[in-house]
């Protein structure tokens, strides 16, 4: 026989080639995701809020809620207006956002997944029942009750661990360690009120300089570093919401994913990818 002549059979991968991933936010956690799932070749759908509050916002993906369209690194995001216009976005390349903080188009869509990436240290309405598999990541999620997996997001040994009973690690309220820099890392609103920024994103700033002002107070920098995140100019915010974020690191990159964005992200898609098999191979999840 020739070669020629030999037919190559490709299994399926166990999933259907039009199954949709949703995942619920578009901060740069879940842009992580996004990137995973849609390099992997899955159509994807963010869920956002009308008002996304995310502080490095220069690898968010929901930045698109207000500016139309956003890209990060090698995926662009298109926000659309209702779920008609899901395909057009796709066959364009694009990840389409909507506007559903409530998840109400899970039900109608019927997806292979749900991904909770709000990364709220608490379960705002995810179930296990939403999809085929639900996967939860960091504090407010059990793996077997209301989702069927938790992807550990705490920084250390079990950053991005698959947990198939039970929780991560519960919120310490304590950023980790950058650089030597810890919990001064972040920068709070001193007062409540909207923001006016005096500096950018990727900026060096120095110790006590301005980086933006709410109510006429002023905000500095509580070290020497580079400014990773800033929120959205105008956004009203409450008395002590974080509104900022600085690296020690001078050299580090704001316009690509995080190394524990990337982490999560990866361990998601190896969750999704390990569950639709044991269901395929008819095991109860």
């Amino acid at each position: 026989m020739a070669i020629s002549d030999i037919r190559v059979v490709r299994k399926p991968m166990g999933f259907p080639n039009k199954s949709i991933v949703v995942i619920r936010g578009g901060g740069d956690i879940a842009t992580g995701v996004v990137q995973k799932f849609r390099r992997s070749g899955l159509k994807v759908l963010i869920l956002e809020t009308a008002k996304p509050t995310a502080i490095r916002r220069t690898v968010s993906l929901c930045e698109a809620v207000y500016d139309e369209h956003a890209t990060v690194e090698d995926i662009s995001c298109e926000r659309i207006s209702t779920l008609a216009d899901m395909d057009g976005c796709h066959a364009r390349g694009m990840v389409p956002l909507i506007v559903d903080p409530d998840g109400e188009c899970i039900r109608r869509l019927k997806p292979a997944a749900v991904i909770d990436a709000i990364i709220a240290k608490k379960n705002t309405g995810t179930k296990k029942d939403m999809a085929t598999v639900t996967i939860g990541l960091g504090p407010g999620f059990n793996a077997g009750e209301d989702v069927h997996a938790v992807i550990e997001t705490n920084r250390g040994h079990d950053l991005g661990r698959l947990i198939l009973q039970g929780r991560a690690l519960a919120d310490t309220g304590v950023p980790g360690e950058i650089g030597g820099k810890s919990g001064e890392r972040v920068v709070h609103a001193p007062a409540a009120g909207e923001v006016r920024n005096r500096r950018d994103i990727g900026e060096i700033v120095e110790k006590g300089e301005k980086i933006c002002e709410i109510s006429g107070k002023t905000v500095t920098s509580p070290f020497r570093g580079v400014l990773r995140g800033l929120i959205r100019e105008g956004l009203p915010v409450p008395v002590g919401m974080k509104i900022a974020d600085v690296d020690p690191r001078l050299d580090v990159d704001c316009r690509t994913i995080s190394d524990k964005a990337r982490c999560i992200g990866g361990a998601a898609l190896e969750a999704f990818l390990f569950l639709s098999k044991k269901q395929n191979q008819g095991e109860r999840l």
